[in-house]
């Protein structure tokens, strides 16, 4: 599983130019099966993704393919863990730590 963290390195004005192709584009991602959770970090200075069902090179070529990261308004940190636990609804995401 994996946490993308959105900050952003542009003013909100070019951020707010290409945000309905961010959006359209986390849209493909969840049809896709591959995000679980989005949304603006508060203040709004970037956002937050949980995403999983990948390895890290797949998610490192989808975050290059955000219209953000084309339109360089963000940097992505991708922090990879362990799901040892979950929520019920979050069950089929649970991993097992490597031996």
């Amino acid at each position: 599983m994996f946490v993308l963290e959105l900050t952003y390195t542009a003013p909100l004005e070019r951020v707010d130019a290409v945000l309905d192709q961010h959006v359209e584009w986390l849209r493909k991602e969840y049809a896709a099966g591959h995000f679980l959770a989005a949304g603006r970090k508060v203040p709004r200075d970037g956002g937050v993704i949980l995403a999983a069902g990948m390895d890290r090179a797949t998610v490192e070529r989808i975050v290059s393919e955000d219209p953000f990261t084309l339109a360089e308004v963000c940097e992505y940190r991708i922090t990879e863990f362990v799901a040892t636990t979950t929520a019920p609804a979050l069950e089929q995401y649970r991993e097992q730590l490597p031996s």
